[in-house]
């Protein structure tokens, strides 16, 4: 049975910087989130604490490399469910109605530079397939109003949210998928911006019925919307939120999203080389995990991730056995990376894992690998840290009020990590549902084994192996996180996790 436990620390206290950040984060709502406005928000928010600044920090400065970054292009595109298929969408009064079509015109184009404001509403790519496909250095823009003259990303709501009629047309592809984004020189070439889009599969991925009646269902109560995710893969699609096709050599910024409900990893791509930024994200419900980025950098410190401001909940095992993955957050090689200000709560595995750890002829590039983690919240995960155990075979799980006691050639910078308290306004602000569902959450194994049955008899006369049954069952896995709950999520604890645009 997955046992589960509830920390009770003291409260904490709130960083004066963090009213800095989100007045910060509001002026990049309000106009063009281009890669230098999002660099400058950075920077103030990195300036402002005395607690936390990746952007100095030691994994950040060992990453950089020289950038040969493109020509910008100064075109502006616009995309509404209220414009036509044949505008041109250089115009707020003459948007294109697809986003896809606009990126192959970029493409085309070889428009590198060129930015996307798209409207709310709900797009399914090129002939409502299900995802688009970005293949260069742009930025896009989701929540804005239908005439383009206000942006808020939770106000107007930009979804990209396909239904299972997408099935079997977006299989191998992310809703989001990033290509033609490497080069073998390991310099950054430029810049990709997702800002401000609400990724949702839980409308395609396949449930058991939410009927608690029957225990097959894994439907803890009438206020679930669906029973638990269907855990076989030949009957679940198999593809990520965001992903990649291929290595990334440059930079990417994530910003203001929902990624939520993925049977497949909720972030996956590759970074060659460049800056990584992922913030002010609500990462919910994704089976496997809700963020993994790995290095293909073979000197191992021409990439670095700062992930922060970011609220990643209920990462689920990769089966309802739950023996597996489900993590928020991981660690990889050849990357390095400073997590911070973050909210990992009641992920089914870890909230982070540095699971993954080159040896051999790699042990060189492994000792490059600066990981900081700092000044982060944690509630009710099974396990806050997963590490390698050094006396056994087992992971070694690490509560963070024992991160400090972690060699400090693993984690060099660890001060600031918090337990939540039982009644903490994040705690309220999630699906109190749901959170009751993984808190009493249990796992029931039952087997058949007859070694007289007739089948078994006639396996034994042949030199075949007896055979019995197991079956096990889950009250809850997986389930769909409402869309709505997911979204209150935003701005629920001042300076930690995703915040308010206002």
């Amino acid at each position: 049975m997955k046992k589960l436990f509830t920390f009770v620390f003291a409260a904490m206290m709130l960083i004066p910087a963090e009213a800095q950040f989100t007045k910060e984060l509001k002026k990049a709502a309000n106009k063009a989130a281009t890669p230098s406005n999002v660099n400058s928000i950075k920077n103030k928010v990195s300036n402002s604490s005395s607690n936390s600044s990746s952007s100095s920090s030691s994994s950040s400065s060992s990453s950089k490399s020289k950038s040969s970054e493109v020509k910008k292009c100064d075109k502006i595109y616009y995309v509404s469910t209220n414009g036509s298929g044949r505008a041109d969408g250089l115009s707020a009064s003459t948007p294109q109605k697809e986003i896809q079509k606009v990126l192959n015109l970029i493409y085309d184009n070889k428009e590198d530079g060129a930015t996307i404001r798209v409207a709310e509403g709900n797009y399914l790519g090129y002939m409502d397939q299900g995802y688009i496909e970005i293949k260069n250095w742009i930025t896009i823009e989701g929540g804005w109003n239908s005439n383009f003259t206000e942006r808020d990303p939770l106000k107007y709501q930009t979804k990209i949210e396909p239904t299972k009629e997408q099935q079997g047309h977006n299989s191998n592809k992310g809703v989001i998928t990033l290509s033609n984004l490497d080069n073998t020189d390991y310099n950054p070439v430029g810049t990709v911006t997702i800002d401000g889009f609400m990724l949702n599969l839980g409308y395609e991925t396949n449930y058991k019925p939410n009927d608690p009646s029957d225990p097959k269902n894994g439907c803890p109560s009438k206020e679930f919307e669906t029973g638990r995710m269907i855990d076989d893969v030949a009957n679940q699609p198999q593809h990520q939120i965001i992903h990649s096709e291929s290595a990334i050599a440059g930079n990417v910024v994530i910003a203001n999203c929902l990624i939520a409900n993925s049977p497949y990893f909720g972030i996956q791509f590759a970074s060659r080389c460049g800056e990584v930024e992922i913030y002010n994200c609500v990462i919910i419900s994704n089976r496997m995990g809700g963020v993994r980025i790995e290095g293909w950098d073979k000197e191992g410190y021409r990439s670095h991730i700062n992930f922060h401001h970011n609220t990643v909940c209920f990462a689920w095992c990769r089966d309802k056995v739950m023996e597996d993955m489900g993590y928020g957050y991981e660690f990889m090689t050849k990357i390095n990376a400073d997590v911070h200000h973050n909210i990992f709560a009641c992920n089914n595995y870890a909230a982070l894992a540095r699971t993954h750890i080159l040896s051999g002829p790699d042990k060189v590039i492994e000792e490059k690998r600066v990981t900081n983690l700092y000044d982060n919240c944690f509630f009710m995960n099974a396990a806050d840290l997963q590490l390698p155990s050094a006396g056994g075979g087992k992971w070694l799980n690490v509560p963070c009020s024992k991160f400090e006691d972690v060699d400090e050639k693993v984690l060099p910078k660890v001060d600031g990590n918090k337990e939540l308290q039982q009644g903490d306004a994040f705690v309220n602000a999630l699906d109190q549902a749901y959170l009751k569902g993984y808190a009493t959450l249990k796992t029931v194994s039952s087997s058949s084994f007859d070694a007289n049955s007739a089948a078994n008899q006639y396996r034994q006369a042949n030199g075949l192996n007896m055979q019995g049954t197991e079956t096990i069952r889950v009250s809850m896995y997986g389930n769909r996180y409402k869309y709505n709950e997911a979204l209150k999520l935003f701005g629920a604890k001042s300076g930690y996790g995703a915040q308010k645009l206002k």
